[in-house]
């Protein structure tokens, strides 16, 4: 199997026997959304750059957080515009908020793209921030608010656990962790 990132051919996860699923589509879910609350601020707007089904961009408009940019290379909704992240040329709102495709060879330039626009809080695995790989994306990371294991598929516990990571092109200096909140 060729690898890719932390994930192994065509398996979701690590410790997982789940398919992957093409272009890495995977709602995000309630509970991985909850822990992010407490770093946004209805002061600000948001842009969510791979918008797919919409299910983040509904989570944070639940809450009151106003989402001015919604796009996706393959929109399943018709308010979300068609739109490869990588194609953007500015964020349309203060701060980008997304649950990115995992494959490395995706993420990688969508990472380093979006946080040389605007900060981005990008839903990872955690265990992303250990990779080797991504040693040199960790100097831009301002924030990591852990979240834990997250129920991807028909409401199973998840085998990975997650992390909100805030990247920010002009930041250099220490990352502040901030643990599981107890919900």
């Amino acid at each position: 199997m060729k690898s890719i990132g932390m994930y192994k051919g065509n398996r979701m996860g690590k410790r997982s026997d789940f398919k992957r699923i093409k272009k890495d589509f995977y709602p995000t879910p309630y509970e991985a959304v909850i822990p992010l609350f407490q770093h946004l601020s209805t002061d600000k707007t948001y842009h969510e750059p791979c918008a797919g089904n919409g299910s983040l961009i509904n989570h944070l408009e639940d809450h009151y957080f106003t989402v001015k940019g919604k796009g996706d290379i393959e929109p399943q909704r018709n308010d979300i515009y068609r739109i490869d992240a990588m194609d953007l040329n500015k964020c349309f709102g203060d701060a980008f908020v997304t649950n990115p495709p995992y494959q490395w060879d995706l993420l990688e330039p969508i990472l380093e793209h979006l946080c040389k626009l605007a900060p981005a809080w990008l839903l990872l695995p955690a265990d992303m921030m250990h990779n080797k790989r991504m040693a040199k994306h960790m100097k831009h990371c301002v924030t990591i608010q852990s979240i834990g294991r997250v129920k991807w598929f028909d409401n199973k516990a998840g085998m990975e656990n997650s992390a909100w990571y805030l990247f920010d092109g002009k930041h250099q200096g220490p990352t502040q962790f901030c643990g599981r909140l107890d919900n």
